[in-house]
């Protein structure tokens, strides 16, 4: 028994007796052949987003804008640190590493559902690569110094600000320009650290609460507590960089945004909204539903049983009906759209 069906079984979780996890345990196991084709069909989402977040990663070697600064700016003379609190290996394992091995394990081990696991690891790399790849080009682009600018120029003892505007550029230092602590030094806006944290720990959160269903309308106070954990560790992280005087306040919020806005977003695309009745479960892959032997279809939840909301919104008006496939129809005040992909249980 997993600790997610433990806690489940306690009442400590929702979904008693591990239902809401382990959907795919009596069920037939996806084939071989079906496996495949989900492999094929989506490797080129792996190989576009590792390729070109690699190529982009080259715009960090650019020199790239540096803006004018004062040596009379207190906010830019704090003392570089040689030693970070969070180094970028720590970043990668905290952010990276163990947000895989979860989803991973949850997916594999506990859901027991080679798309569920799949899904969640695209998503979470799809969501690192288009962050690090935002983070990176707004550095170059804007170019604000850092709050150790001044210590990492290193200006000689008569240096003054420039008359009559009282300001300087990068040549009034001493170290050479294109040294890589001189280009660092201009990356502050936003925080890379920041964004990278939050854009990991959110997804994670997001993972972790729609597979305990967090808004079930029973208040699980545990489930609640294990959402929030991983946004801690991207708040500690982020607020390490003020500790560390490598950013501005402004640089970790923004950083923060950015991160938690793309993983939302990405997030989304391969898992249903949180209040959603099957938010514990990724939407079925784009292979042609038509094509798969009724026994799959009842693997993969498709055709197991239709998928059905509530009647009515009373608030908004939204109503669902189910079409001629099984599948809702939503219609949000009296206006009809197509449905959407059931979220499968492989």
């Amino acid at each position: 028994m997993t600790l997610f069906s433990d806690a489940a079984q306690r009442g400590w979780l929702p979904g008693g007796q591990g239902s809401d996890l382990q959907w795919s345990r009596n069920q037939p196991r996806m084939s071989r052949e079906r496996r495949a084709k989900v492999i094929i069909a989506y490797l080129p989402d792996w190989v576009l987003t590792i390729l070109l977040a690699g190529v982009l990663a080259i715009i960090n070697k650019a020199h790239g804008f540096r803006r004018e600064f004062s040596l009379t700016d207190t906010s830019l003379q704090h003392t570089y640190a040689v030693t970070e609190r969070v180094p970028v290996w720590l970043l990668v394992v905290t952010t990276v590493i163990i947000p895989i091995v979860l989803i991973a394990f949850i997916g594999l081990v506990t859901c027991r559902s080679f798309w569920d696991c799949h899904a969640g690891l695209l998503g979470l790399i799809l969501a690192h690569a288009l962050t690090v790849t935002a983070t990176t080009i707004i550095k170059v682009t804007v170019g604000r110094p850092r709050p150790d600018v001044i210590d990492r120029c290193q200006p000689p003892g008569e240096a003054s600000n420039a008359s009559p505007y009282g300001l300087v550029t990068d040549a009034i230092c001493t170290r050479p320009v294109d040294s890589s602590i001189i280009t660092d030094g201009f990356r502050s806006f936003p925080s890379g650290h920041s964004s990278t944290a939050f854009a990991g720990m959110a997804f994670l959160s997001l993972y972790l609460a729609g597979k305990v269903r967090l808004f079930d309308h029973r208040g699980h106070a545990a489930s609640a507590w294990l959402v929030f954990f991983p946004m801690i560790g991207a708040t500690l992280i982020a607020i390490s960089r003020l500790e560390d005087y490598r950013h501005h306040p402004t640089d970790v919020i923004a950083g923060g945004i950015l991160g938690t806005i793309i993983s939302t977003t990405i997030y989304h695309l391969y898992y249903p909204p949180l209040w959603d009745r099957r938010c514990q479960k990724p939407w079925a892959p784009r292979i042609p539903r038509q094509t798969l032997p009724s026994n799959e279809l009842e693997a993969e939840g498709l055709a197991a049983e239709p998928y059905h909301e509530h009647a009515s919104d009373s608030a908004g008006g939204a109503q669902c009906v189910t079409s001629t496939d099984g599948l809702p129809t939503i219609s949000p005040h009296g206006a009809p759209v197509q449905p959407y992909s059931h979220p499968i249980t492989p």
